[in-house]
């Protein structure tokens, strides 16, 4: 029985080392266009390594400057709209999962109709144009305050620990707000992980809403200035020149294209590890009550 066990977990860890391989391939791929060179690019040379190394792709995108400005506005909206959806939701699910709150199943079945029914685009836009918050990124964060799915998740994760903690507490005087800051707040750390990570993938991959709500072209977001970047990459080879005017190198439209795809993808993937240890427990926890 043991020996079939043992076979059983190197089984399982073999496939997953292949699904995960199977997995990076893509990305491995992509980083590797971006920094390999126009002729190997088109000779279909790259696969799993940079051939010739060269950082052209990148150069020609951070050239203008805009790129780092557009990098600038994504994180002002992606922490700035982490805080307040993060704030929001946990002042909503907290409150929620008491089950002595007046009104409680009221409230939980209007938030439910949220997730099942919305206004569409246009309803949305005219009340965003009405407060004035067109080219404004209020315009994004007021309407997106809250996620009722992570509100859910939340709710059910304060709702699996033991009331003893907080009878306890109210008995030696702690109020709610006491009782939420010092002792419910620290033993959440898993799904507040969880939930920040959803909120800022969600935020820094934010297009759409971007390219109703912004106009300036100073407050774009990284992705649509590389849509807009990347709609500029005609079919034909991009060719840059040195100060007197001499061919000096050409860039391949992939190249630009896997330059920023790793240009947006890589700050998620510099936060995802501090995230990574708190993730899947946060997850599961908040999913499954108790």
């Amino acid at each position: 029985m043991m020996q079939a066990s043992g076979w059983f977990r190197w089984l399982n860890a073999f496939l997953l080392g292949c699904f995960a391989c199977a997995a990076l391939f893509p990305f491995i791929n992509i980083l590797a266009v971006s920094f390999s060179s126009s002729r190997a690019i088109n000779a279909g040379e790259v696969s799993l390594w940079p051939i010739e190394f060269n950082l052209d792709a990148y150069r020609n995108l951070i050239a203008d400057g805009q790129l780092l400005v557009a990098m600038r506005n994504s994180l002002v909206i992606t922490m700035v709209g982490t805080a307040f959806n993060m704030l929001f939701t946990v002042l909503a699910a907290y409150p929620l999962s008491k089950r002595r709150l007046q009104g409680r199943n009221v409230m939980l079945m209007g938030i439910l109709f949220t997730m099942l029914f919305g206004g569409g685009l246009i309803p949305n836009f005219l009340l965003i144009s009405s407060l004035g918050l067109v080219n404004s990124y209020w315009g994004l964060w007021l309407p997106a305050l809250i996620s009722a799915y992570n509100m859910f998740v939340m709710k059910s994760f304060f709702e699996g620990l033991p009331e003893e903690l907080e009878e306890s507490a109210a008995i030696d005087g702690a109020k709610d707000w006491m009782i939420l800051w010092r002792i419910i707040l620290p033993i959440s750390m898993p799904v507040i992980a969880a939930l920040t990570l959803f909120y800022a993938v969600g935020w820094w991959n934010n297009y759409f809403n971007v390219l109703i709500y912004i106009k300036s072209t100073d407050k774009l977001s990284l992705t649509v200035k590389l849509y807009q970047m990347l709609q500029n990459v005609s079919s034909e080879l991009l060719r840059t020149t040195n100060g007197e005017g001499a061919l000096q190198t050409t860039i391949t439209p992939e190249g630009i294209r896997a330059a920023s795809i790793v240009i947006a993808v890589l700050p998620i993937l510099c936060v995802y590890p501090f995230l990574q240890k708190h993730f899947v427990k946060g997850v599961l926890m908040g999913s499954v009550k108790g």
